[in-house]
């Protein structure tokens, strides 16, 4: 019985290969079924806006451009693009090799451009600056700059001046973006939301449709980085090339602060920074303080160093106070405090600094008060430095 049942098993086997290879493809409803699926469009989108403000927060100008970048989820056959545009008056179309091509020509010019943005750095800050000497130093720098910038450009050399013409030349060979590129960048003439739709089509003419809706923002003033007068504690670091390491660090009123910190000088190679580090005696009755200013409703981050020595307990302390409190008793109030941070000594090895942050909010503050403090043990801080959270 076992034997006519394997048999029988390979009898109804052979019957099916025969019968599946008797199958013809040319016969209706049978064989391969007919490709339907079509391109499923989708497109990324990068805001490359730009703008310039004056020192006064008054917008100069603004170009707000996004890059566009087409796909499909048929690698092959999504082989044509077509983007519309709504509402489109105003828009205008850019190529997408024209920044790259502008990249190009500021990297052979990079010795130029880097004392242009000098100059520019400077022209920025010189029409709202109030400070006398700020500003003639200000302006003997950008006469210095600007005899720089003479020699940079005349000693660029023959190779790179050719490579710039070519650039430029491909620049001028660009076709003109269109709505049938693949990547272009869309130029808006202002904020507001626009509806922005591509269609792709594959090789067989079938075609599907996507859209988004794509805000275009305001442009904002880029926030400052606030200024922190000899950070590093170094002598001759004021903006005028003077200073003895921490004239930036005194207080109003030695009576109501404290003294100022001292210094303290290490070989090239021991300190974060330089050569000079502010030191904080044992007793704590020295500190550091210096107002700077801060953009309101901005968040930021400090950091800094420090180091301890080893033969007692100690702590050292960097806050950030309102410039209401007017003594270090008031600046020690909770309601005058914006951020702290105390770190001791504990496990500490000497002269091996540790770098620390404080992130804070200024609030309505347009100053802040950076306050430097420390107890028991004599304490080093170093290397300040603050930048704006993004």
């Amino acid at each position: 019985m076992k034997k006519y049942l394997f048999n029988l098993k390979y009898i109804v086997l052979g019957t099916f290969v025969f019968l599946t290879a008797c199958v013809s493809d040319d016969l209706a409803n049978v064989g391969d079924l007919e490709d339907i699926t079509g391109p499923t469009p989708f497109y990324n989108l990068t805001d490359v806006t730009t703008s310039e403000f004056d020192c006064e927060k008054n917008e100069l100008w603004a170009k707000y451009d996004f890059n566009f970048q087409a796909g499909s989820n048929l690698a092959v056959n999504g082989t044509m693009y077509e983007w519309s545009i709504a509402p489109a008056d105003g828009v205008t179309f850019i190529n997408k090799d024209l920044p790259i091509l502008n990249l190009k020509i500021e990297a052979e010019r990079a010795s130029v451009v880097a004392i242009e943005k000098e100059i520019a750095k400077r022209e920025f800050k010189l029409p709202c600056e109030t400070n006398q000497a700020k500003i003639d130093v200000l302006e003997a720098e950008i006469v210095d700059f600007e005899a720089q910038l003479v020699a940079a450009e005349a000693a660029l050399s023959d190779e790179i001046l050719q490579n710039i013409s070519d650039l430029e030349s491909e620049i001028t060979a660009l076709p003109p973006a269109t709505l049938q590129d693949q990547e272009l960048i869309f130029s808006f003439p202002g904020p507001g939301e626009y509806t922005v739709g591509l269609t792709v089509t594959d090789n067989l003419g079938k075609f599907n449709y996507t859209e988004k809706l794509v805000t275009v923002n305001q442009a904002v003033p880029t926030i400052p980085q606030p200024e922190i007068g000899e950070p590093g504690f170094e002598d001759n670091s004021l903006f005028d090339g003077t200073g003895d390491g921490r004239d930036s660090w005194r207080a109003p009123s030695s009576s109501a602060w404290g003294s100022v910190f001292q210094i303290n000088s290490k070989a090239e190679g021991v300190l974060p920074e330089g050569l000079q580090a502010s030191k904080f005696p044992a007793d704590g009755t020295r500190t550091g303080y210096q107002e700077i200013e801060v953009t309101a409703g901005a968040t930021y981050v400090l950091t800094y160093f420090s180091a301890f020595e080893e033969n007692a307990f100690g702590d050292v302390t960097v806050s950030i106070v309102s410039t209401n409190a007017t003594s270090l008793d008031e600046a020690k109030l909770a309601a005058n405090i914006i951020a702290s941070r105390t770190d001791n000594n504990v496990g500490r090895v000497g002269d091996v600094f540790k770098k620390h942050a404080i992130t804070f909010e200024a609030g309505e503050n347009e100053k802040v008060i950076i306050l430097l403090t420390n107890s028991g043990v004599e304490s080093r801080l170093d290397a300040f430095d603050i930048t704006v959270k993004q």
